[in-house]
């Protein structure tokens, strides 16, 4: 296992000029009914978004998350019910104890400090990922349609371009010529004719080793859902086995996900019943996710100042690579990051 830079949580105060302070200090004095000490506050964790987590203390030792969600840039009330819809499913999720819509404050459980990547080993990750897989399976039992948005065709779309916008465009600096255009234009309705015809279920969205909490009861505790979406049954697994911070062997990944198959299939939920077309789904969906990310990072480093994500670049390329080489239809896409790299053309085999 090869592990990236894990998301630290740290203690330290807030700045004295943060604007929102006030806001925040007004609320919690309004909240008499949770003996909360603000003198406590403090950063709980980062957050990729505007989002920001505070944990307090109470005057019974207690603690609590406060999150910060500023409008317009973020929005509390997709959290408030997806929490509601996870936490009907029986998994675990944080409780909503206070809100305050139009200010973009909640007051929620502490799920604690241990993030499943501050633990993972070969050891503890077994039991781990079984957890999280039957947590996993759990939520998508309770899918139903119209309930949250669809994760559709044009959504998918947009997440793809992202890759050539911010990682070929912004951190390359390439301009793709019109031929190598169509090509990869050509490999991503190769990915989304997989991706739109997989079966439909719950989708957590960024179900992975810094959003897992390692619980002692009712473990994992699920956080950071609030983008939730309805659409393709292999999303979350594939975030989880193919995380984009932690690397994994390949038979070890091949493992976890046919004992995901095996649950599914036992639970009932509509999961392709060939193992084979199964894990064909499981790559084509990780190489949409992968592309996005590699995106995402790039935007996150160019656009919004936080160049510590560009040294998780390289182990994304890496599953993306490994993907393309395995099959016929993604041969091109290959092609076009030797061309971009210079590098020359790697074979690999096909199915």
């Amino acid at each position: 296992m090869t592990s990236t830079e894990n998301k630290q949580i740290t203690t330290t105060s807030a700045p004295a000029d943060d604007e929102r302070m006030p806001l925040i200090l007004d609320w919690i004095a309004t909240l008499t009914d949770f003996s909360l000490l603000a003198d406590t506050l403090r950063p709980a964790s980062a957050d990729a978004s505007f989002r920001r987590y505070f944990r307090i203390n109470d005057s019974n030792g207690g603690t609590f998350i406060l999150m910060d969600a500023p409008p317009p840039q973020e929005d509390v009330r997709p959290f408030i019910q997806v929490a509601e819809l996870f936490g009907a499913t029986g998994v675990t999720v944080p409780l909503i104890y206070a809100s305050q819509t139009e200010q973009g404050f909640l007051l929620l459980s502490d799920l604690g400090t241990t993030m499943y990547s501050h633990l993972l080993n070969q050891d503890s990750a077994q039991q781990l990922y079984m957890d999280a897989i039957n947590s996993l399976v759990q939520i998508q039992l309770h899918s139903q349609p119209e309930t949250l948005p669809e994760y559709d065709r044009a959504t998918q779309m947009k997440e793809l371009q992202l890759f050539p916008e911010w990682f070929i465009k912004q951190h390359l600096g390439a301009t793709l010529t019109p031929a190598q255009q169509t090509s990869l234009d050509k490999v991503f309705e190769q990915i989304l004719a997989n991706t739109m015809a997989q079966p439909q279920v719950y989708v957590h969205r960024d179900y992975h080793s810094r959003n897992l909490m390692v619980m002692a009861a009712g473990n994992p505790g699920i956080i950071d859902f609030q983008g939730a979406l309805y659409g393709p049954i292999t999303y979350d697994l594939v975030s989880l086995l193919r995380d984009a911070y932690i690397e994994w062997d390949e038979e070890q990944v091949l493992d976890w996900a046919i004992r995901y198959w095996e649950r599914a299939r036992h639970a009932g939920l509509p999961i392709n019943t060939d193992i084979d077309s199964f894990y064909r789904d499981f790559e084509f969906m990780g190489l949409q996710r992968h592309l996005k990310i590699l995106g995402i990072f790039c935007r996150l480093a160019y656009r919004d100042g936080k160049p510590a994500y560009l040294a998780d670049l390289p182990l994304v390329i890496s599953y993306v690579r490994k993907t393309a080489q395995r099959y016929n239809t993604l041969i091109p896409l290959l092609r076009l990051l030797d061309e971009l790299d210079d590098n020359k053309p790697q074979i690999g085999y096909t199915f």
